[in-house]
Parts: C-alpha cells; sequence; structure tokens
C-alpha cells in the first residue's frame, strides 16, 4: 500500500505487514504517535508493562516463543537504559527482537537535550545492529530490514531509534510486504564426510539448542540421534531442545552437570554441535572442551558462519539453518547396531535427575519438584526462570518437554523468569505457566505481576526464599569463608504482596506441605503464587554452605548429597 500517513501509523502498518501481533511497551511522550496508531489496530495486541526491563525480558520471551522477533517499545534516555537488560539477553541467547526507542526531536539531537542518548554508541556492542530512522518515508525500508536482519543467520536483537518529531511527519510511503528468513544451501559433500566421520566415532556426543532451534528441529535431530545411538546433551538451559524423555537424552551442561556426563564428554572422539556456540557457561570457561580440542573431532553447525571457527577450531565447520542440517541428517542410514552409548547416557541422567530426600532439611527442593512432575506434563508446562541457585533444582530434577517448555536466559540474567512467564501465558494460554523465582531475583522485575493481572495471564509463581542472594553468598563462602557481608536480605511477605496484586497465594515452609499447596494452586486460576521459604545453609542440589565454606578454609572437594 502506498498512502500519506503519519511516521507512526506507517510504522505500525508494517509491523502488521511483517507479522507482528503484539507489542510490549511502557509507554513515553516520545512514541504518542505510536500508540495513536495502535488505537486503531485490533491486529496488535498492546501489552502495557510496569518497568522496561520486565517490557524487554516479555519481548525476549515472546521471540523465543514465536521465532518471530518479539517488539517492545520504551522511551528514550531512562527508559532504553532501562530495558537494555533485555538487549543483552536477546544478544547472548540468540532470540530475535525489536527494540524500538522513541527519541529526541531531530531538531535537538548533539545538545545533550532531555534524556538524550547516543543509542547507536549505547547499543552497537549489545545488539546486533542498532539504527535510527530520520525520513518518515523510509520506514518501510527500515521496519522490512530490521525484521530481516532479527531473523536471519544467528537470530538476535535489532535497537531503532525514532525521533519523537518524525513520527508525527505526515508522508507518502510503499509498504513492504513480509520477508521470509533465508539459509544458506548445504553442500551434500559434506554429508559424505559427516557419515564417514559418524561411522568410524567409538565414543559420539551431539551438544544441541541454539540459533534458530524449534520443535521441528528437535523432532529432526531426536529421531537421528535415536537411530544412531547417540548421546545427547543440551547446551547450557537449552534443556527443551528435545524432549527429555528421548532415550538418547544425557542431560544438561552448564552450572552443576552430571559428572558422568562430564566425563562422557571429556572421553568423547567425536564431537556433534549443532546450534550451540559453545559458550563459557556450556563447556565451564572452555575447559570441558578447549578451543583446539586434542584428541577430539569437532563437527560444529551454526546458521550465521561468523560463529564458526571464531573461538572453536572446527575440524567441520558447517554454515547452515539448524532445521536443514537435522532434516538431512534423517536421511542418513543408521548403522545396523546403534552406539551403546546412547542408552547408558540416558540411564545415567535419570538417576542423576531422581531426587532423593536429604536428613534434616525442612523444606527439600528435590521432592518439590518431584510433586511437580507427578501432577504436570512435561510437553504441556512451560518451566520459566531467571538467574541464581534455586534456579539449579529445577535445572537437575524437571524432565523437559519439546521446545519451548524451556524460558530461561543462557545470559543469566537476574529479574527474567517472571516477565518470560507473562509473555509465555498469552502467547500460550493452553499450557501451564510456571515462573521459579529467587527472592531476590523476583524483586527485580516482581512488579510484573500488575501485568499478568491487568492482561488476564494465568500462570504461577513458585518463589524461594532463603533471605539471601544465594549465589553471590555460595562465591562470597568459597572466597572468604565465614565472611558475610552484602548478600543477606530482609524480606516482605511475598504472599501478602501476590494477593496484593489481585493473586492467590499461600506460604510454604515444609516438604510435606509443598504438594498440598501445589494442588490448591493448581485448582485456581489467574495469578497463584507458592512463597516458599527455604534455608540458605541448603544452597544447591548438590551441597551446603558448610561444605563449601570447609572447602574454601582447607580446599576441600564437596561432596553431593544426593551421591554419597
Amino acid at each position: 500500500m502506498t498512502s500519506k500517513r503519519s511516521g507512526g501509523r506507517i510504522l505500525v502498518d508494517n509491523l502488521v505487514a511483517q507479522g507482528c501481533d503484539r507489542i510490549f511497551h511502557v509507554p513515553g511522550e516520545s512514541f504518542l504517535a505510536v500508540l495513536d496508531a495502535l488505537h486503531d489496530t485490533p491486529e496488535i495486541d498492546l501489552v502495557t508493562c510496569r518497568q522496561e526491563g520486565g517490557a524487554a525480558f516479555m519481548a525476549c520471551a515472546d521471540g523465543a516463543l514465536t521465532g518471530r522477533p518479539g517488539v517492545c517499545f520504551v522511551t528514550r534516555g531512562p527508559g532504553a537504559t532501562n530495558g537494555s537488560i533485555g538487549v543483552h539477553v536477546a544478544m547472548q541467547d540468540s532470540i530475535p527482537m525489536l527494540y524500538f526507542i522513541g527519541d529526541v526531536d531531530r531538531s535537538m539531537r548533539d545538545r545533550e537535550g532531555f534524556q538524550e542518548v547516543d543509542f547507536a554508541a549505547m547499543f552497537g556492542p549489545l545488539a546486533k545492529l542498532a539504527l535510527r530512522i530520520d525520513d518518515a518515508r523510509r520506514i518501510p525500508e527500515y521496519v522490512a530490514r530490521a525484521w530481516n536482519v532479527a531473523i536471519s543467520g544467528r537470530p538476535g536483537p535489532v535497537v531503532i531509534a525514532l525521533p519523537e518529531d518524525m513520527l508525527c511527519d505526515v508522508a507518502e510511503a510503499t509498504d513492504r510486504p513480509k520477508l521470509e528468513p533465508h539459509s544458506a544451501a548445504l553442500d551434500p559433500a559434506d554429508f559424505t564426510d559427516l557419515a564417514d566421520m559418524l561411522r568410524t566415532a567409538e565414543r559420539p556426543v551431539a551438544i544441541i539448542g541454539g540459533a534458530g532451534w524449534d520443535i521441528a528441529t528437535g523432532a529432526a535431530f531426536g529421531d537421528f540421534a535415536r537411530r544412531w545411538g547417540i548421546p545427547v546433551a543440551g547446551a547450557f538451559r537449552r534443556q527443551d531442545a528435545v524432549p527429555n524423555a528421548l532415550p538418547v537424552w544425557a542431560g544438561n551442561l552448564g552450572y552443576g552437570p552430571n559428572p558422568k556426563l562430564v566425563e562422557r564428554i571429556k572421553a568423547a572422539d567425536l564431537i556433534l554441535t549443532l546450534g550451540a556456540r559453545l559458550g563459557e557457561a556450556t563447556t565451564d570457561g572452555y575447559t570441558l572442551i578447549t578451543p583446539d580440542h586434542p584428541g577430539q573431532v569437532l563437527i560444529h553447525v551454526h546458521p550465521d558462519a561468523n560463529e564458526l571457527n571464531r573461538v572453536y577450531r572446527a575440524d567441520m565447520a558447517i554454515p547452515a539453518d539448524v532445521f536443514d542440517f537435522a532434516a538431512m541428517l534423517t536421511g542418513l542410514d543408521a548403522p545396523e547396531q546403534p552406539h551403546p552409548g546412547g542408552a547408558e547416557a540416558h540411564a545415567e541422567w535419570r538417576e542423576w535427575s531422581t531426587p532423593r530426600a536429604r536428613e534434616g532439611v525442612t523444606l527439600d527442593l528435590g521432592p518439590c519438584v518431584a510433586a511437580m512432575r507427578e501432577r504436570l506434563s512435561a510437553d504441556d508446562t512451560i518451566l520459566c526462570n531467571g538467574a541464581g541457585n534455586y534456579s539449579g533444582w529445577w535445572h537437575r530434577y524437571w524432565h523437559y518437554g519439546a521446545y519451548g517448555t524451556q524460558l530461561a536466559p543462557t545470559a543469566g540474567a537476574m529479574g527474567y523468569g517472571v516477565p518470560a512467564a507473562v509473555a509465555a501465558a498469552l502467547r500460550k494460554p493452553e499450557k501451564t505457566v510456571v515462573a521459579v523465582a529467587g527472592d531476590g531475583d523476583f524483586l527485580m522485575n516482581g512488579q510484573e505481576l500488575a501485568t499478568a493481572v491487568q492482561h488476564g495471564a494465568n500462570l504461577l509463581v513458585i518463589l524461594i526464599d532463603n533471605g539471601g542472594y544465594g549465589t553471590i553468598r555460595m562465591h562470597q563462602e568459597r572466597e572468604y569463608p565465614a565472611r558475610l557481608s552484602g548478600t543477606q536480605l530482609h524480606n516482605p511477605d511475598f504472599a501478602a504482596l501476590a494477593r496484593a496484586f489481585g493473586g492467590w497465594a499461600e506460604t510454604v515452609e515444609r516438604t510435606d506441605a509443598f504438594a498440598p499447596a501445589l494442588d490448591r494452586a493448581l485448582a485456581q486460576t489467574g495469578l497463584r503464587l507458592l512463597h516458599c521459604k527455604t534455608d540458605i545453609e541448603v544452597i544447591t542440589a548438590a551441597t551446603t554452605i558448610e561444605a563449601i565454606r570447609n572447602r574454601g578454609r582447607n580446599g576441600t572437594s564437596v561432596q553431593d548429597p544426593q551421591q554419597e
């Protein structure tokens, strides 16, 4: 369509043309022309949030679930800087996102006007691309470009600055049609060499999940790995890359992995990596698999050619769309007898992921996760969490379903879980959406409970309250035993807080009280919260503060009480 419209109207029309159906925002005077256009745009659901960080996290989570750019609007200066955390997460998580910033008038630029920031300089290192639109006639061009960059290659966030006066200009512009992602063609020769490598490998392992992943990719790769008997490990917080019921699923890498999986990775003679960047968390600081990996063959497949051989020397580097590659793998003739390692690794994971009660623990989170597994379907539940030691219980003991059942930032950002759960509940109302949050983590973006209630989101929050910044306390005890400083918290009554927002809530202080409280929560609708009070001494699923403190004092290893 070509017609004369305001810049705000042109922008909204072109977002609709590209497939945008939801926008997360905190309103600002700098993009009132966009809000006015949205008033007459029923195709887009406008979600009003309470803080820009929460809005950006929601857009990030929405992009993860849809494969389309999650869209966020914020105002200049404080609004843009508040939401920058979501841009950083979208980049490190390889999630498509459009982050629009209402900016100062063009006539005010470079005068350090009210709330003025050089957004290209600020977001250039954080985002995949940072743009500025100064001419309303070119809005369709910029929106199409931003959308294409966000979804192509390694997906990521694109930041677009919108001068306030430009959005009010009336101009004639031609809308751009919807764009589809493109990918590099696969070379059949790669698969001939790959098949030979796989057939001769004695201890192959696959590490999967990451850029461009979706349900279809997981299904195709799972079929291949099952027929070949190849153990499949998920990269850090990519545990839903394939359903964990897959008989060759070996568990997750990252913080606190199964020691048997760690040994399996170290002993592998061939590592097939699909979608994952092999970042710091997945590789334990680039030590589990070293950049030069002597004695191991590395086949690295990633949709962005710039990621290949960037950190890791690949014996075979294949730039390819992850689904296209996984689909091609299904066409390889499997060996008559699959590798035994897949079934062995799966049995080891099942043992590792089965919680056993810990003596003397009043509220033991392991059995709590087991109670959740008894009541909730892995494929019909979306589990959302931010950063903190509390998440380790779910990473270890929860069994994830197919892709889209885990929303957790690989960037390790606190405050992600609640906003992600709001976005998930709005995008997937047919699913059970659970946010798991620590006390410090929750209060980073707990105000988005108001957004959940305002927009009718149906979600459950499980809040783990140990009265401290637990992860930092753990490191503090290791480096400076028994010298507490700055990590203790005095918390509110979180159940009362949830009720104040209009939700249903209960407080849980004993293991045997969790399952009945969970049943009551699941019988409700809307916002529900379980305030679980735990002892910070039980700092992870694997160890205690006392054990870490003793290790810091004398250098002894920490025993896993679940393995004793």
